[in-house]
């Protein structure tokens, strides 16, 4: 396998939030055994993956590397990247000395050859990236013939009930993420499914699977309300996708 280290543009406004070390952390400690992260996106995700040993991983926007340890821990051979390198630093503590962590983000130049990897995981990253054509493009060159991308993003119609506007809207919007009493803004695009579904299909993907998961029963203990509200309407939106022959 081959990789370099590209060049970097400045932060986008979704992620310049994260280059804060402490933005960092807090996440991290937020995300470790968060009712969203940990009891309804994490068992989601690693569910659709399925098998992993032996086979080549890339954990796309790794964040603080939990879905990289959980890969590793299964027997994948994982690479991570992120654009934030406070996250990385967070990362290689997880994942361990050997594991690859480079810098490098959806919306840039993936640095590796076309077909290294057999599958990608790329959770609760793609609607931060303006350009999420050319992510999924890069995310099909570098998958070999009969690879797969696992990927995970909020749901349309959530992001539809709380924004309000037309359904088919494709627009930015920004939260305001609150930890440890610091506010930090969280800029994201919303789009139907159709808008993400064709982006995928015309860069070469087809849809195996589409998940609208339920929340883990672990869930219900650590947030029974909001897993109240997960058993009557999605949060997250999962997709498996394969290269089209």
């Amino acid at each position: 396998m081959i990789w370099v280290r590209p060049e970097l543009d400045p932060l986008p406004m979704s992620h310049a939030s994260y280059e804060d070390p402490q933005a960092a952390a807090a996440f991290e400690a937020h995300a470790a055994n968060s009712a969203y992260n940990a009891h309804y996106d994490r068992p989601a995700v690693l569910e659709l993956v399925g098998a992993v040993q032996g086979l080549d991983v890339l954990d796309a926007a790794c964040g603080p590397g939990f879905y990289a340890a959980e890969l590793l821990a299964r027997g994948g051979r994982v690479i991570g990247f992120d654009r934030s390198l406070a996250m990385l630093h967070l990362a290689r503590k997880r994942a361990g000395p050997t594991v690859p962590l480079l810098r490098c983000g959806l919306d840039t130049p993936f640095p590796f050859s076309d077909g290294a990897f057999d599958l990608i995981v790329c959770a609760l990253a793609i609607h931060y990236v303006t350009d999420r054509s050319h992510a999924l493009r890069e995310m099909q060159r570098v998958l070999r013939t009969d690879g797969a991308l696992v990927l995970s993003t909020q749901h349309p119609t959530t992001d539809w009930i709380r924004k309000g506007g037309s359904y088919f809207d494709v627009k930015q919007e920004t939260d305001i993420w609150n930890r440890d009493g610091e506010e930090w803004p969280m800029t994201f695009w919303r789009e139907p499914l159709s808008s993400l579904t064709e982006a995928a299909y015309r860069a070469g993907f087809v849809l195996e699977r589409l998940i609208e998961p339920l929340p883990a029963a672990s869930m219900r203990r650590v947030d029974p309300e909001e897993y109240a509200k997960l058993m009557e309407r999605p949060g997250f939106l999962l997709l498996r996708l394969i290269k089209r022959p």
